[in-house]
Formats: C-alpha cells, sequence, structure tokens
C-alpha cells in the first residue's frame, strides 16, 4: 500500500469518529445543553389539559360557553333565593296589615256601639218626661202641652251636648245648604223662613238632617 492510500484511509477513519460522537451527543438524554426548560408553557398546557380531561371532544370555545352557562345558572339560584326572601317578606307585610286591618274594624265596632251606648244613656231621662207628661195628660189634657214643652226643651239639650246645633228657625234667613223650602209664599221679604214643617240639625259645617221650611218671596 503506498503512502498516499494509508493517508485517505487515515482520514475517513477519523470522520467515522468525529460524526459517530455527533451523533451520540444528539442521542444523549443526559447531555447538558446549556438551555433552561420554560416552566410557564408547561404549567399552561397542563392547565389546559386539566380543565378539558373531563371533556375530552371539546374546545376551548365549547368549554367557554359551558362556563359562562354556569355562572349564569349560579346566577339564577341566587335570584331565586332574593325572591323567595321578598316573597316571604310580602308574607309577612300582608299578614300585619290584615292583623291592622282587622283591629281597626274592632275598634271602630267598639266606638260606634259607645256612641249608640251614650247617646240611648242621654235619651231614657226623655223618655221618663214623656211617660210623666202622658200620664198627667191622660186625668187632665191642659197638662199635656206644658209637659211635652219640656220634653222638648231637655231633648234639645241633649242634642247641643252631643255636637248638634238646631237650623231652621222662623225669621231665619233661607239657606239651601241647611234648608230644604217645600213651599214658597208671598211675604215682605225674600228668601225669610215664615213656617218650620221640620227642624234641621247639623254637626258643626257637616249637615244632619235638612229643615223642612216654608220660604217667603216678594211678590
Amino acid at each position: 500500500m503506498s503512502s498516499d492510500d494509508q493517508k485517505k484511509k487515515a482520514n475517513d477513519t477519523q470522520d467515522d469518529q468525529v460524526q459517530d460522537a455527533h451523533e451520540q451527543e444528539l442521542l444523549s438524554p443526559d447531555q447538558d445543553t446549556g438551555l433552561e426548560p420554560d416552566p410557564d408553557a408547561e404549567t399552561d398546557n397542563m392547565d389546559e389539559d386539566a380543565d378539558l380531561s373531563g371533556f375530552p371532544d371539546m374546545d376551548e370555545g365549547m368549554f367557554a360557553q359551558v362556563q359562562e352557562m354556569m355562572a349564569k345558572m349560579g346566577r339564577a339560584d341566587e335570584l331565586e333565593k332574593e325572591n323567595a326572601d321578598l316573597k316571604h317578606r310580602l308574607g309577612r307585610l300582608a299578614a300585619d296589615f290584615e292583623g291592622y286591618r282587622t283591629r281597626t274594624a274592632q275598634d271602630s265596632a267598639e266606638a260606634q256601639s259607645a256612641g249608640v251606648s251614650k247617646a240611648a244613656e242621654a235619651l231614657m231621662p226623655v223618655y221618663d218626661d214623656l211617660d210623666r207628661a202622658v200620664s198627667m195628660g191622660s186625668g187632665d189634657p191642659a197638662k199635656l202641652i206644658p209637659g211635652m214643652q219640656a220634653v222638648q226643651g231637655k231633648l234639645l239639650g241633649i242634642f247641643a251636648g252631643l255636637g248638634l246645633e238646631a237650623t231652621g228657625k222662623e225669621g231665619e234667613a233661607f239657606d239651601p245648604q241647611w234648608h230644604e223650602a217645600i213651599q214658597v209664599v208671598p211675604g215682605d221679604q225674600d228668601d225669610t223662613i215664615v213656617q218650620v214643617y221640620q227642624l234641621g240639625f247639623r254637626m258643626g259645617d257637616r249637615l244632619v238632617r235638612p229643615a223642612r221650611v216654608v220660604v217667603s218671596k216678594k211678590g
């Protein structure tokens, strides 16, 4: 073998050793490359895999829609609880109002009953006077008129004590707010009461019963 052939064979052997060393370096898992791994990239992939691990056929868009729907369902539960609380409070208010209305009706009925009882108690002496006047008049009719006049005065006094004021007296000016004209006759003055058929009563500014009267009118 010539010297040229020996040099060529040595060069080929050296090239094969360099290539084997390079391939060994690429295949070695323990080889230190000097590059740091990216922990965030690995974590992101792990989180994504964890979120979608239970839904292998679901993409990210569908998963986001599912999360949004679950959030709305949670909000619906909160609104339902608030609605139930409002219904409970409304029920208590309705019960309280019904109790108030019942108590008010009872108080009104008791006040009305007390008023009727008070009025009847005030009129009992009038009945007693009428009874005595009739007894006296049965023996002497002339005594009946003074007795009835006394009863009439006492009754008007009782009405006044109850807050009633008589209206519609002869000579009084006619007022349609308190008086009812049942007849108009010629007279010296206009709108003057000349005769009273039925005495009227009022309580302050409220009419209890209009007086039925005859009114004069100039001819």
